[in-house]
Parts: structure tokens; sequence; C-alpha cells
């Protein structure tokens, strides 16, 4: 077998148990679960709560966006040099070669989030009670002056969302030519990996998720990585380039339906918590701060 297949091969096994042991502790851990939790345990889950909204904040912006508008302007950018018939919006008048074109990358990121959005408003009108508050599953006590809390249509978006970003992620390590290059990427996806299903696995929690459902969930997203990895490797035996426009537009699709869920769920349900401005924005900058670092090298 060769060697560079070899390496390939266990970073995706790597990969897939990394993800399923880091999503199985919040997942199966008692101790996370926030309606069990009280005085200095309960301020405990909710600095872990606020870094990995942190976590979502810097995987959207530094990575899901970041990469999308990339690989959608790199797209653009082949078909112009091709011939192809790209529409030269917001040209600057100073005559310039590397005059800008119509922002593609944002209007593609834009529908996802409108996508969420438009089905979000349909789910909710047809099924008000989608939208659930904490206090209304435990029904005791001081629980029912806890936050609103996630919907379960909404952390199901954060999965798919999440699943289809994996996907491409183990594409980029599939289709790498040099074991350095591979070496050094799944090192960086590992980190990234490991973070980012702890933080999934804790909103699945506290979503109120059924257990089946987040057991589901987990596998299927450590699955996800793994098939990208795949595909990547029959990509790079077979030297197809693949299609690069339908890969970028979906990465384009799946980070709107993120961003739509970071700000519009995550952040301000961390925000409502109790505890004290400058301690929630010390854990949600540290979240932020380490996915900034990992886009270094990822």
């Amino acid at each position: 077998m060769d060697q560079l297949l070899e390496v390939k091969l266990g970073c995706l096994a790597g990969v897939l148990l990394i993800t399923l042991l880091c999503g199985l502790i919040p997942s199966q851990i008692q101790w996370f679960q926030f309606n069990m939790a009280r005085g200095k345990h309960r301020r405990i889950l909710s600095c872990i709560g606020c870094f990995a909204a942190g976590v979502f904040l810097g995987a959207c912006i530094m990575h899901m966006v970041a990469d999308a508008l990339g690989d959608i302007q790199e797209e653009i950018k082949k078909r112009q040099q091709q011939g192809s018939v790209v529409p030269k919006l917001n040209s600057t008048s100073n005559g310039d070669d590397d005059s800008e074109t119509y922002p593609f990358g944002e209007l593609v990121i834009s529908l996802g989030f409108f996508l969420v959005f438009a089905i979000e408003s349909l789910v909710l009108h047809c099924c008000p009670r989608a939208v659930h508050v904490h206090g209304d599953h435990e029904g005791q006590g001081d629980h029912k002056s806890l936050p609103e809390s996630h919907s379960s249509f909404r952390a199901f978006v954060l999965f798919l969302s999440l699943s289809f970003h994996s996907v491409f992620e183990g594409l980029a390590i599939g289709v790498q030519k040099q074991e350095t290059a591979v070496i050094q990427l799944c090192l960086a996806v590992l980190i990234h990996k490991a973070i980012v299903v702890f933080s999934l696995s804790l909103k699945l929690v506290q979503s109120g998720t059924q257990m089946r459902w987040r057991l589901l969930y987990l596998v299927v997203f450590a699955l996800m990585s793994p098939a990208g990895i795949s595909i990547g490797i029959g990509v790079s035996l077979s030297n197809s380039d693949g299609s690069g426009l339908a890969q970028a537009l979906l990465e384009g699709l799946a980070a709107g339906t993120f961003l739509y869920v970071t700000f519009l769920e995550i952040l301000p349900y961390e925000l409502r918590s109790h505890e004290s401005f400058l301690t929630k924005f010390f854990f949600i900058g540290l979240g932020f701060s380490i996915m900034a670092i990992i886009a270094i090298w990822a």
C-alpha cells in the first residue's frame, strides 16, 4: 500500500475516534446537564457554555465563512481565466486588472442564512411548540427561571451545518499530495473537531434533545470527516478535480445556516445567563481566540 494512502487512512481512523470520544463526554456524563446543576456547578457550566459559544463564533467566522468565501472566489477566478461569463459588477474605474467582481460568496452565504430563516418561520408557524422552555420540562422550583432553551429545530440545523462543513474538512485532507501536508492539516482538524464536537454535544444536551437522537447525531457527525477523507482519496487517485463549484456553493450555504444559528441562537442564549458580563466576555473571547489560532494551520 502506498505510504501516503496509509497516512490518510490513519488520519481517517484518528479523526473518527477523537470525534466520538470528545462528543460522548458531555452527552453521557450527567455532570454536564444544566438542569441538575446548583451553585458553583451551575456557574462552571455557564462558563463552559460561554466558551462553547465563542468556539462556534470562531468556527463560523474564521473557518466556515472564510473557507466558503475563499473557495467561491477561487472558482470564480478559474472561470474568468477559462473565459466563462462572470459579471464584473462593482468594477473599479481606474482600469486596474484586479477589479472586484460581484460578491457572489456573500450572496450564497446570505441565501443559506435566509433559507434557515424561512424554514424555521414555517416550522414555528405550523408547530408553535417547536420552541420550548427548560422549565416546561423540569417543571419544578427555580428551574422555571432559566432562559428559553434552544429549539430542537435549531439544534438540528446546528448539527447539519457542522456536519456539512466536516465533509469539506475531510475532503481537504483526502486530496493532499504530500504526507507532511496531510499530517499538518489532520492535526489542525483534530483539534478543531475535538473542541467543536464537545461544544455541539453540550448544546444538544442543553436543547433537551433525547438521548437516542443525541447519540445518532454524534455518530453521524463523527462519520462526516472520514467520509470526506474517503471522497478526497478517491478524487486524488482518479486525478479528477471534482465538482469544485458545486462544493464551494454548498459550503457557502452551510456557512450561511451556521451564521444564522450562531448569532440568533447560540450567542443570545449564553448572553442571557446570569454570569457577570466580564466573565461571559472572557470565556466567549477565549473560545473564539482558540479557533482563530487553529485557523493559522487549518
